[in-house]
């Protein structure tokens, strides 16, 4: 049996793949593939529809809020969020917490100036900034609610800061009830926690909208996509759909509030046992660690192949931790079983006796 721990693209659920698998050779019995129909047809439109309402319906959305299916991911986000939203005369707040913050930053400061309102740089990134303190004119708030390679998500939203509020979710989306319609704009690549690689989510409160000077790529305005329903261009076909069927698969389960159950004990599972073993360390400050990705070293750093090898062994795929920081990473999203972190904590458990 294959465990599969990486941290995207990532694991999905089985039925997801049984049905996307049908459909590529015959899409809802027409004799035609999911990957060869027209994507103005009748055909294609109800996938799409499904697709947004069933966002609407799982995030519980008002009206003010619209939802997008969008290229380029969460990458492409970095850039189009302040295009849309931030004057070159004007200032945006930013969380520098890790890699992926940081990439958000970069490319901002080509639009606009940026404010570092809290960094956890000095630590390494093992942890989330407290005391946050939003200035009131900052045209918005951006945060990373989970950092994919450090390790760490935000257990308690910052709803409050007095701005429009930006979150990029890209590995955390719809893992926990929030209030998501206190977000202004929420963007998420889907290869994660809701489909396939090549498509984004874009969750945006369309009153936060035409507000900047500069003019627009007509691909690039938020305001487009909304008229044309997210058909300016040709959409990402196939990764919608298989968005649509693991939005699915989550409404059928019972929505966010029990995924959400599930996400808790897998992570306390695993964070449990962790700090049982001392031959592992978790470097994350315990109230800022992350329920999707947990990252931990060895104390003695000669073990770190030993270990890899006997996951290898065991079927445990993606344990081995970023480049950028090595040691030890285990994604835990949506679709990921409790059996599977279970094996895991076995495995871990047997390890520590070997060498402790």
């Amino acid at each position: 049996m294959i465990h599969n721990f990486n941290a995207g693209p990532s694991i999905l659920p089985k039925e997801v793949f049984e049905e996307a698998s049908r459909s590529v050779l015959d899409f809802n019995y027409t004799g035609l593939s999911i990957l060869e129909i027209g994507h103005r047809t009748p055909l294609f439109q109800p996938v799409m529809d499904e697709a947004r309402a069933l966002v609407k319906e799982l995030m519980s959305l008002d009206d003010d809020h619209e939802v997008l299916f969008l290229h380029g991911g969460a990458t492409t986000q970095f850039m189009q969020v302040p295009m849309n939203l931030l004057n070159e005369n004007e200032a945006a707040a930013y969380m520098e917490t890790g890699v992926w913050a940081n990439k958000a930053i970069k490319e901002a400061k080509l639009f606009g100036h940026i404010e570092i309102v809290g960094s956890s740089k000095e630590d390494n990134y093992t942890s989330i900034p407290k005391n946050i303190s939003v200035t009131p004119t900052a045209a918005y708030f951006h945060i990373t609610t989970n950092e994919t390679i450090a390790g760490t998500q935000w257990h308690t939203m910052p709803y409050d800061c007095g701005v429009p509020l930006v979150a990029d979710m890209s590995s955390d989306i719809l893992s926990r009830q929030l209030d998501f319609n206190k977000f202004d704009l929420i963007y998420a690549s889907a290869q994660k926690n809701m489909g396939a690689a090549g498509v984004n989510l874009v969750v945006v409160n369309k009153n936060i909208l035409g507000k900047v000077n500069r003019a627009l790529p007509a691909i690039l305005d938020y305001r487009n996509h909304i008229k044309e329903g997210s058909m300016l261009n040709t959409p990402p076909v196939f990764a919608i759909y298989v968005a649509m069927l693991t939005l699915r698969w989550l409404k059928n389960k019972g929505g966010v509030a029990a995924i959400e159950k599930e996400n808790d004990a897998k992570a306390k599972l695993f964070y449990d046992t962790l700090d049982t073993l001392p031959v592992f360390k978790g470097p994350v400050a315990k109230e800022d660690r992350s329920k999707m990705n947990a990252v931990f070293i060895m104390e003695d750093a000669a073990l770190e192949k030993e270990f890899v090898d006997l996951c290898k062994a065991n079927g445990m795929v993606g344990v081995k931790g970023h480049r950028s920081v090595s040691g030890f990473r285990v994604s835990m999203y949506n679709a990921l079983t409790i059996e599977s972190v279970k094996a895991l904590t076995d495995l871990m458990k047997d390890f520590a006796k070997l060498h402790g």
